[in-house]
C-alpha cells in the first residue's frame, strides 16, 4: 500500500491532472473561439455588402451631386431643427474631437487602409509609397486653402470693439450699440480678445469635410475589386484590411453627420455654401484630373491603379 501511494505521489497523479487540465481549458476556449468565428462571420458579411455599394456605378458616379444637393439645401433645415438640441451647442464632444481635427481622423484611416490594400495586393513598397502620395497631395492643398482663405479674411474684414454704458457720455440711449475700430488686428487675435469680427469669410468647415467625404469615397470605392482578385486564403485572412475598411465607412457617416448638424443649426449663407464649392473643385480637379493622368513619378495615379488586374480595372466606372 505505501509502494501504491508513492508511486502515485512520484508522477502519475499529476500526468493526470494535467490531462484533466487541458480538457478544461479546452472546453472553456470553445465558447470564445464560437464567438470569435461568429464576429469575423459578420464583420465578412457587413465588409462585402458596404464594399459592393460604395463599388457600385451609381454611388460612385453619384455621390458628389449628392453632396452638392446637402450642402445647398441643407440651411432650411434650421426651420425644422430645435434650437435647444445638443447638437446646437458649439462646444458638443463631436464638433471638439472630430470637427477641429477632421484632416488627422481621415488621413489616418485612409492612410492606413491605402498601405494595407497596397502591401496586400502586390507587395511593393515604393507602389504603396506612389498611392499613400495622394494623401499628402490632398493635405497639402488643404493648408494651401486654409493659409489663402485666412489670409484673405484678414484683409477683407475689420474688427469691432463694442463701447459699454460708462464710455458712451450721450444720455440718450442709441437704437444700435455703438462700435469701436481697431485696426491692424486679425480675425484670431479679434476674436480672442472677445470682439466682433465682419467681414467676408469662408466656411473652412464645410470645405474639409466636403472635400475629406469625397476623398473617402474614392479611396475605399476599391475594395470591392480587391475581393474579387483575392485568393480564397488571402479573403479569410484579411481581417485587419476588413477592419479598417470598416472604421473608414463609419468615419464618412460621422463627416456626414456633422455636415448636416453643420448646416442645420449653424446656417451661414453663402459661406457655407462657398466652402462646399471649394471642396469640390478641389476633389475635381485632383481625382477627376491630374490623377486620371498617366502613373509616374509626377502623377501617383488613380485609386487600385496598378494595383489589380485590367478586368477589375474595367470593371470600376
Amino acid at each position: 500500500m505505501d509502494l501504491k501511494a508513492e508511486n502515485s505521489s512520484n508522477g502519475f497523479a499529476p500526468e493526470i491532472n494535467l490531462e484533466k487540465l487541458h480538457k478544461m481549458a479546452a472546453d472553456l476556449a470553445l465558447p470564445g473561439k464560437f464567438i470569435l468565428r461568429l464576429l469575423n462571420a459578420a464583420l465578412v458579411f457587413v465588409t462585402n455588402l458596404l464594399a459592393r455599394v460604395l463599388g457600385s456605378r451609381l454611388v460612385r458616379g453619384h455621390f458628389h451631386l449628392m453632396l452638392s444637393g446637402l450642402v445647398l439645401f441643407g440651411p432650411l433645415l434650421s426651420f425644422w431643427v430645435s434650437k435647444y438640441s445638443i447638437f446646437a451647442n458649439g462646444n458638443h464632444y463631436l464638433y471638439r474631437k472630430f470637427l477641429r481635427s477632421t484632416w488627422g481622423w481621415t488621413c489616418t484611416f485612409t492612410g492606413s487602409f491605402i498601405l494595407l490594400l497596397s502591401i496586400s495586393a502586390r507587395h511593393s513598397l515604393s507602389l504603396s509609397l506612389r498611392h499613400l502620395s495622394r494623401i499628402g497631395v490632398v493635405g497639402l492643398l488643404w493648408w494651401g486653402c486654409r493659409s489663402l482663405l485666412t489670409l484673405l479674411e484678414d484683409a477683407a474684414g475689420t474688427c469691432y470693439e463694442p463701447m459699454t454704458a460708462q464710455d458712451i457720455q450721450s444720455t440718450a440711449a442709441p437704437v444700435q450699440p455703438l462700435l469701436l475700430l481697431h485696426e491692424d488686428q486679425t480675425k484670431a487675435s479679434c476674436l480672442k480678445a472677445n470682439m466682433v469680427w465682419r467681414g467676408y469669410e469662408v466656411s473652412q468647415d464645410v470645405l474639409i469635410l466636403c472635400l475629406c467625404c469625397l476623398l473617402l469615397v474614392e479611396e475605399i470605392s476599391v475594395f470591392g475589386p480587391h475581393l474579387a482578385q483575392a485568393k480564397p486564403l488571402q479573403t479569410s485572412h484579411s481581417g485587419p484590411l476588413r477592419f479598417i475598411f470598416l472604421l473608414c465607412v463609419l468615419l464618412l457617416a460621422v463627416w456626414m453627420f456633422l455636415l448636416l448638424c453643420l448646416l442645420a443649426h449653424f446656417p451661414k449663407f453663402p459661406s457655407q455654401q462657398l466652402g462646399g464649392a471649394l471642396g469640390y473643385l478641389g476633389w475635381r480637379g485632383l481625382y477627376q484630373g491630374w490623377y486620371r493622368l498617366k502613373p509616374s513619378w509626377s502623377c501617383p495615379g488613380l485609386p487600385g491603379e496598378e494595383l489589380f488586374t485590367t478586368t477589375d480595372i474595367d470593371k470600376q466606372p
